[in-house]
């Protein structure tokens, strides 16, 4: 672990707790900041991802003047809000609730909360000390979680930066022209959501028909470089119930160009590669950056 990161990540976060206070947004401190974005007055969330300037990796049009975008698993929203800065009308979609999470067979919403609770109680305030020091389990419910995980970060960004990115919730396999209120969308965007799925290839089976004709696809996330050319995927999810991080499959490049290309996208390329640190732990990542287009 590269201490200095982390020691910045920490330092930024207090500063943003600090700089919220002054403002009179004191509730922002309670929030779990999985995207960094920038709201003005010097007012600058402490996500554990900063993508700002890897933008350019991910190749997305300058100019989205007249585009209609879907973001799929919004988090704090920073891609939602970058879409609507370049002009596009945005619709993000973010789970209903935490009970809506891919589980295995067999998993309780309990274990469920334990992971997510392992998985962020580092960086969120507010845990009840337990006798030897550390956070005791179970100290939210999962309303309560949520709110301060997903709801609430975007919320909060979206009222800062006056924003017009409109609201879906649902989960993946469920969307639906109906659902969003559109026939089908110059752009979608998927980001680190499939390998939190337990089905990828029906969840990309409901995003493949809403991208309109002549439209783009961009997906990125782990792609395992390991498994040769040919179409695979990597189960990462283990054999102990409370022992992952809530994520499931890896499926490699050649696997996803076949599966698109199956769904009916003409061409399938890697545009580029998305770099960055983990700000929290300062791991390392580099994911390939595909565009489908129909």
């Amino acid at each position: 672990m590269d201490s200095k990161i982390v020691e910045d990540y920490l330092a930024d976060e207090q500063e943003f707790k600090e700089r919220a206070r002054l403002l009179g947004f004191a509730e922002a401190a309670n929030f779990y900041w999985y995207h960094t974005v920038d709201l003005g007055d010097g007012l600058v969330t402490p996500g554990i991802y900063d993508y700002r300037h890897s933008l350019s990796s991910f190749r997305f049009p300058d100019d989205m003047r007249g585009m209609t975008v879907l973001d799929v698993g919004s988090a704090t929203g920073f891609f939602a809000f970058e879409f609507e800065k370049r002009g596009a009308r945005v619709i993000s979609v973010e789970l209903p609730s935490l009970e809506q999470l891919d589980r295995f067979p067999g998993q309780t919403t309990e274990q469920l909360l334990k992971k997510i609770e392992r998985m962020i109680l580092p960086n969120l305030p507010g845990a009840a000390p337990s006798q030897d020091g550390t956070a005791s389990p179970h100290w939210l419910d999962s309303k309560e979680i949520y709110f301060r995980l997903l709801d609430g970060p975007f919320r909060f960004c979206q009222t800062r930066l006056n924003s017009k990115v409109e609201r879906c919730f649902s989960t993946i396999y469920e969307l639906s022209p109906q659902k969003l209120g559109v026939e089908s969308f110059d752009m979608i965007y998927v980001g680190d959501i499939l390998l939190h799925t337990f089905t990828p290839w029906q969840a990309l089976a409901a995003v493949a028909p809403l991208v309109k004709a002549g439209g783009l696809l961009v997906l990125s996330q782990v792609m395992p470089e390991d498994l040769g050319d040919r179409p695979a995927m990597h189960y990462v999810g283990g054999d102990d119930p409370n022992g992952d991080d809530i994520s499931w499959w890896w499926p490699n490049k050649a696997c996803f160009e076949q599966l698109l290309k199956k769904m009916g996208f003409k061409t399938v390329e890697e545009v580029g590669r998305s770099k960055g640190i983990l700000r929290s732990t300062a791991y390392a990542f580099e994911r390939p950056v595909l565009h489908a287009r129909n």
